[in-house]
């Protein structure tokens, strides 16, 4: 997810299948733990990947939409800081839809150190094609985790 150099609605979507199995079988738990409804785990599915699609979305809101919607719910140019190469940057704009929660543990950052439509993104060690590859992705964990 983060690996990617590019930041489109596609991001969202690129996670380690690995990673999608245990979180499906965490919530799943969660879910029969607290006897959710079905409609309620749905609803909270549907709002997750449509956020996560629209915050993710290499579209950019005219300045003063930005500014009100973003008060309220996380925008693509909020989130894009999230992704930036820059660690500093990359430590902020965690939420995926909406804003109070950066702003409540103060990991908010209004904007980034470079115009946004400047400012690289993903992780600077895969910004090669050969470190993005499909086998150099699914070992990617195991790899990082050798490495600690």
């Amino acid at each position: 997810h983060h690996s990617d150099p590019d930041f489109d609605t596609t991001t969202a979507l690129l996670f380690h299948p690995v990673e999608i199995l245990v979180s499906m079988l965490y919530k799943a738990l969660l879910v029969i733990l607290l006897g959710a409804p079905a409609y309620a785990v749905i609803i909270f599915e549907a709002l997750l990947n449509a956020s996560a699609l629209f915050n993710h979305g290499n579209v950019s809101l005219p300045k003063s939409m930005e500014k009100t919607i973003r008060k309220v719910l996380v925008t693509p140019d909020m989130h894009r800081i999230h992704h930036s190469t820059n660690q500093l940057e990359t430590d902020s704009n965690y939420g995926f839809f909406v804003s109070i929660w950066d702003r409540s543990f103060k990991t908010y950052k209004d904007s980034p150190q470079r115009p946004t439509d400047e400012m690289p993104i993903g992780l600077e060690e895969y910004q090669s094609e050969k470190m993005r590859s499909l086998i150099e992705l699914l070992c990617l964990p195991i790899r990082s985790h050798a490495k600690k």
